[in-house]
């Protein structure tokens, strides 16, 4: 056999082997394939930087959107793309992101009409399947901030509880809460009778939206507590923030109610009318926010919020955000560390056509620096011994 046919013969001897074993090696050193409805691995728990102790962490959501509603009055993005809010793969990845970053629920926005009651049928089936708690947020006030008859009040909120009040997703203290958005723009005569058309509080524990402390006080025996929305002051700014909120949970607690304060990450509605502009100054607002509800005293903490994109007050991973909020969130609710590589929702329902598309901003599951330093360093002695080999082989013969 001439030395170049004894060089073929030893390439083809040795090559399977190398095969085989460069198969081996990627087979066991390639990342899971984490797909979505996977739980991430268990890892030890960091410190918390501020402790809440056993208080819930609720974060405000709202299941208005459609992909339409992403064109207008937004200077950022989902990750997600431009969902609808009643596709139960999103419904799904919002609460798994919100489970791993320490949240307890969500105050989910709604009125009784249909482009509301489909994602709020969809959430309420996917938070029982995944343990997670819901409140629900009765917005009262219509498009031009008026009052709803309080007729409709009534009714809206008995079809909830027909429907969804046994449901366990809203069982956080007893009795379904239900924050009564608006309520300062009705009259007491109105608030007591919706109260007992609703049979508050054996039925449903009924909170007001009050704004102050002495216009709790003044409706106290309304009341089952208060959940105050108050996304646009600055913690580090406004004047009396602190006090004021020191004020109004010090009213909610002298008559026993259940006071859920807010939280804010940051704020700018300019496109939408407004003209408050609260800069999130990397992170420190959301702290010195959180730090000034815990230290109230809260029955719950109320993030605003999870998804109001038109008023930037969102910790919904975003495109200028990224994951910085739930990152910052799990830190503060003392969560084991956010890993937004265990989320790949856009490979499972398919990104829309503005969607980022680069995948380690997607979050798929992908190899690790370590691991592919490595493969590439298996493959190379891999190489070294294959062309050793086909040196020896060719010398002995």
């Amino acid at each position: 056999m001439s030395p170049r046919n004894r060089q073929v013969a030893s390439y083809r001897m040795v090559l399977p082997s190398l095969i085989v074993a460069l198969m081996l090696v990627v087979g066991l050193g390639r990342p899971a394939d984490v797909r979505a409805g996977s739980e991430p691995q268990p890892v030890a728990p960091r410190p918390s930087i501020l402790d809440p102790g056993d208080v819930p962490v609720f974060a405000y959501y709202y299941v208005w959107f459609s992909p339409g509603s992403w064109d207008r009055a937004k200077t950022d993005l989902p990750l997600l793309g431009a969902y609808n809010s009643a596709d139960p793969d999103v419904i799904a990845q919002h609460i798994r992101w919100a489970r791993e970053a320490g949240i307890s629920g969500f105050i989910v926005s709604w009125k009784h009409e249909a482009r509301l009651d489909a994602p709020l049928a969809l959430l309420v089936n996917e938070a029982r399947r995944q343990n997670f708690k819901l409140i629900l947020l009765y917005e009262s006030l219509d498009f031009q901030r008026n009052p709803l008859p309080a007729s409709q009040v009534s009714s809206d909120v008995e079809w909830f509880l027909a429907t969804y009040g046994s449901n366990p997703v809203f069982d956080v203290w007893g009795q379904p809460a239900v924050i009564w958005s608006g309520t300062w723009k009705f009259s007491s005569a109105d608030v007591a009778n919706v109260r007992a058309t609703l049979r508050a509080p054996s039925k449903v524990l009924l909170l007001g939206s009050e704004r102050s402390a002495a216009d709790y006080a003044a409706r106290s025996t309304l009341f089952d507590g208060d959940a105050y929305y108050w996304s646009s002051a600055d913690p580090q700014q406004t004047p009396g923030y602190q006090k004021r909120l020191d004020d109004l949970a010090a009213a909610v607690r002298t008559t026993g109610g259940r006071w859920i304060a807010p939280i804010v990450p940051g704020f700018d509605a300019r496109l939408v009318g407004g003209s408050s502009v609260v800069s999130r100054r990397s992170g420190d607002t959301y702290r010195a926010s959180w730090a000034g509800a815990v230290s109230s005293g809260p029955s719950a903490l109320g993030i605003i919020s999870w998804n109001e994109f038109s008023e930037n007050s969102h910790i919904e991973p975003s495109r200028s955000n990224q994951y910085t909020y739930l990152d910052l969130t799990a830190q503060l609710t003392g969560s084991p560390p956010f890993k937004p590589e265990t989320q790949i929702l856009p490979d499972v329902i398919g990104p829309p056509a503005d969607a980022p598309t680069d995948s380690s901003e997607l979050g798929p599951a992908v190899a690790t620096r370590e691991q592919l330093l490595s493969w590439l360093v298996t493959a190379a002695l891999l190489g070294a011994i294959f062309f050793s080999a086909v040196r020896s082989r060719t010398r002995t013969a």
